[in-house]
């Protein structure tokens, strides 16, 4: 795609052309996280709109947290029981 220069309007209003908007998939209402780089460029990065009861999964300290238990799984890092007693006896500490 060629370059694309954009007109700042009166208003700060800036209009997207259709083949950029279809090139990055945006829809009409999508929303766009603005961000200005030390060298003053302007970057827009599409973002989505998360219900509030669900932010804390896309946290920064919870998707690690989730990564870690995807690689504890893959490592082998857990145990299986055989029922509810068996693990409350683990985490007790009682032997069989």
């Amino acid at each position: 795609m060629p370059e694309t220069v954009l007109q700042i309007r009166s208003n700060g209003q800036i209009t997207l052309p259709a083949a950029v908007r279809s090139k990055a998939n945006l829809k009409e209402g999508d929303l766009l996280e603005v961000v200005v780089e030390a060298d003053g460029t302007v970057r827009l990065v599409p973002q989505i709109a998360v219900e509030r009861s669900q932010a804390y999964f896309w946290t920064r300290r919870w998707q690690d947290g989730e990564r870690e238990a995807d690689d504890d799984l893959i490592d082998g890092h857990y145990r299986d029981f055989a029922g509810m007693d068996d693990l409350i006896a683990d985490l007790l500490g009682e032997k069989e």
